[in-house]
């Protein structure tokens, strides 16, 4: 027989509007991930980036941070920093712009940039958490898509609600956008979708999300009718994506007199893992190079390295399609998955920031949820604090090797 204090508790908690439990289980999260930073930062030693007297401030504020705080300055360059070789070097056209300036107009009424950075971090974590948890309520109850949201608060990945990264803004808006598609309501996507664009790359995997969406729309018009109007709406934005993901190489171009302005810088970035790389953009190419430097690092013979990768591919492509939890989740969260994650095998040189980079198909935690075993929930929530501490120990605590990158 249930305890009747648990059960006054827990029929006390289910009646408190959601946006307030999301807010307390996300308040939790953050407590945790702040214990974590304070035990990195006392970690932090003399080999480490941030030295032996680190505080939670300076990790904060650690790593791309710091190029965000500078764009916030500095704004962007008119004429391209060089190496001593000639090539590109890094340089602030690799990072959108609404993130730094957003958290540079608070920050003079908050009284500094670093403050108001994280403090954007913190409100659109819990933002993306609420959306997150509206999304899933579409497809799941109200106990998975809670535990779904615990994941995502308290992931391996959780320490990028508290630094001055754009990760947590750049979700909140995906969050939107995805359940606005979802509930079939277009007209703010017009909005989100640009200021998506200008706080992170990703848009792109957007508009090819809509594409394929348009296309599932398409096929089961006879199932779930299909108006002009959505016909439209779905087009024209997916189009509004493509033109917002591009207009970022051409705003770098006019600027700086560069039409390879923003590649050649991204590829300024791909040169500290492999000095030789190719000068020239291919789509498809940062994997395969990577994969051959991996399989080369890890003592794999190359091929090996190729299999492996084909068969992660076929792995996922397979879990997407046909992994019933998977399914549950509703047919746009994989399909916006599978855009996201073929866009990042397109463009991306996968490294240490690889996991960082797959924070977008965060809303497949909800099928990891979807078991109602409460030791297996509780088993996947263990292993994502224990994945946390090791992300946050070695990113921030040590931080002395080239695989150490956030």
């Amino acid at each position: 027989m249930a305890d009747p204090l648990t059960t006054r508790l827990a029929a006390r908690w289910a009646g408190w509007p959601a946006a307030l439990r999301i807010g307390i289980l996300y308040l939790a999260a953050r407590a945790v991930t702040t214990g974590f930073f304070v035990a990195a930062a006392a970690l932090s030693g003399p080999t480490s980036r941030f030295g032996a007297n680190a505080t939670v401030g300076d990790l904060a504020m650690g790593w791309d941070s710091t190029w965000y705080w500078f764009v916030a300055v500095n704004g962007y360059p008119a004429q391209l920093p060089l190496t001593d070789t000639g090539l590109v070097a890094e340089n602030q056209w690799a990072f959108m712009p609404l993130y730094p300036f957003l958290a540079g107009a608070l920050g003079t009424v908050l009284g500094g940039w670093g403050v108001a950075a994280v403090l954007i971090s913190l409100v659109a974590g819990y933002g993306a958490s609420w959306a997150l948890y509206r999304m899933l309520r579409l497809r799941l109850d109200r106990s998975a898509a809670t535990w779904a949201v615990v994941f995502f608060a308290a992931g391996p990945l959780a320490a990028l609600f508290q630094v001055g990264y754009a990760e947590s803004l750049f979700l909140f808006w995906l969050f939107l956008a995805l359940l606005l598609v979802m509930r079939r309501r277009y007209a703010w996507l017009y909005l989100l979708v640009p200021v998506m664009g200008f706080t992170r790359p990703g848009v792109l995997a957007f508009s090819l999300f809509l594409a394929l969406f348009g296309i599932w729309r398409w096929f089961r018009r006879r199932v779930e009718p299909l108006p002009a109007r959505e016909v439209v709406h779905i087009v024209a934005l997916g189009l509004w994506a493509a033109v917002v993901g591009f207009s970022w190489q051409v705003i770098a171009a006019i600027v700086t007199g560069d039409a390879s302005a923003y590649l050649a810088t991204e590829l300024a970035w791909r040169r500290n893992w492999i000095p030789d790389s190719p000068g020239q953009f291919f789509p498809f190419d940062g994997f395969l190079e990577a994969t051959r430097f991996w399989a080369e690092q890890w003592g794999w013979p190359v091929v090996l390295g190729y299999v492996v990768l084909g068969l992660l591919i076929v792995g996922v492509a397979a879990a997407l399609l046909f992994a019933a939890p998977v399914r549950r989740l509703g047919v746009e969260i994989s399909l916006w998955s599978a855009a996201y994650l073929l866009y990042l095998l397109a463009v991306f040189f996968p490294q240490s920031s690889i996991f960082r980079l797959l924070l977008p198909v965060s809303p497949l935690w909800g099928a990891l949820a979807v078991p109602r075993s409460t030791v297996w929930r509780i088993v996947v929530l263990v292993a994502g604090l224990a994945g946390q501490w090791w992300w946050i120990y070695n990113m921030y605590g040590l931080a002395n090797t080239f695989w150490r990158i956030p």
